[in-house]
């Protein structure tokens, strides 16, 4: 994330960090903006004003997350930064090493963070011990979301291996079904590459690749055969795929003008917000090849040091909110993700959510097949996963050879580390 480090110091050790927001103000910069995701944080919203506290909205939408980041830069170098922003993964590391982060401790102690959450959850969440952000919900990645009806149109079963995948996408091909709807944005290549990956070379695999950053893995048969697999994906996407969004390329799927998207359980949300029933009217299914594994991503708020006393209570209050059981499943219901409590009620939800749960408790207690996503910023830091994301994004819009995309992909890593 930091190239900017040194001169992010310099303006805001200059820069002063009083506020000018009235009393009892939370700010929380974010970029939860299609529908689903709007009615989800609006729940918090609610929730942090019910207890007296007022709210300021700071909403950026697009780029998964990256325009949402220039902004907060912008604003950290002016001495102004928000009392919270949408920040996970190993940022969350770099924004407390710069000394921007407020502690959580005494509403973390009070309220037995530490009990209800899994190590690997509250881990991400400390800097240096400490709690510093809350977490808000967990996504698995590795998803696949089916209309049923278009595979029965086009004879087409659904894929279960990497194989099937591609027979499945010729059937809809040929029936004039778009058989993959996909957006042409880099973290959207990248989300439908990892779990390619993850597919491809299974868990061990993906983990030497993108957290271990093992050279002889990036440039590996393996990963040559993980190039040959994401240039199919090509084949079966239509014309509008460029600079698409991803909820527009999940409201091709709802139609039925696409059959399948590849996309995070974020893509449950707009599912939910259309009215639709799971098993039904679509499937929820891991992405081919990927049953028993898990790519987590850990959508989180970072809390930033406020001087006006009366801003870090609301600050504290929301926090407290983030864990509440309610907020929780009200979220999580909305979000299409999963709650960070172990122990949660999940009676409320659907079967994707609960399939998704029993899968994140399995691999998270047996050690094997819970992965970090490194297409959301969980597994490595944002120069080397940038890094990836031009390769990948290179590749899939050019003729590049396979051999070329991973000997690239291992020279673009060892560069940015």
């Amino acid at each position: 994330m930091m190239n900017f480090k040194k001169s992010l110091l310099g303006a805001a050790l200059a820069a002063s960090m009083t506020t000018t927001a009235v009393a009892g103000e939370v700010e929380v910069l974010h970029w939860w903006t299609s529908g689903g995701e709007a009615a989800a944080i609006s729940v918090l919203k609610q929730m942090v004003e019910s207890e007296g506290h007022s709210w300021k909205d700071f909403a950026v939408a697009g780029g998964g997350g990256e325009n949402a980041m220039t902004v907060l830069r912008a604003r950290a170098v002016s001495g102004n930064p928000p009392a919270s922003a949408q920040i996970k993964g190993l940022e969350i590391q770099e924004w407390g090493d710069l000394g921007f982060l407020a502690s959580l401790d005494s509403v973390a102690g009070a309220e037995g963070w530490d009990a209800a959450l899994p190590p690997v959850v509250s881990d991400v969440m400390k800097h240096e011990g400490s709690y510093v952000a809350v977490p808000v919900n967990v996504h698995r990645v590795n998803w696949m979301w089916v209309n049923p009806e278009a595979l029965e149109r086009a004879g087409a079963a659904v894929p279960t291996t990497m194989a099937e995948l591609w027979e499945t996408a010729d059937k809809l091909k040929a029936a004039g079904i778009i058989p993959i709807a996909h957006g042409g944005q880099a973290w959207q290549d990248a989300t439908t590459f990892e779990s390619i990956a993850l597919s491809v070379g299974g868990p061990e695999f993906f983990e030497r690749a993108f957290v271990q950053h093992d050279q002889s893995a990036l440039n590996s048969p393996t990963m040559v055969r993980v190039f040959e697999e994401f240039r199919k994906v090509g084949n079966y996407i239509d014309a509008g795929s460029p600079g698409r969004d991803w909820n527009n390329a999940t409201a091709m799927v709802i139609r039925g003008e696409a059959a399948i998207q590849f996309m995070g359980d974020w893509a449950k949300g707009e599912f939910t917000a259309a009215n639709m029933t799971p098993g039904s009217d679509y499937l929820c299914l891991p992405f081919p090849g990927t049953a028993d594994a898990f790519t987590f991503n850990i959508d989180s708020l970072a809390m930033f040091s406020q001087r006006n006393a009366a801003n870090v209570e609301a600050q504290q209050t929301m926090a407290r909110l983030v864990l509440s059981p309610e907020f929780q499943e009200t979220f999580n219901l909305n979000k299409g993700s999963i709650p960070v409590r172990l122990d949660q009620d999940m009676s409320p939800f659907d079967e994707c959510a609960v399939n998704a749960m029993n899968t994140f408790q399995e691999t998270s207690q047996s050690g094997s097949g819970l992965v970090p996503s490194m297409a959301h910023g969980m597994s490595t830091t944002s120069a080397v996963s940038g890094a990836i994301f031009d390769v990948v994004t290179t590749f899939f819009n050019s003729n590049q050879s396979a051999q070329d995309g991973a000997r690239q992909l291992a020279s673009a890593v060892r560069a940015a580390q």
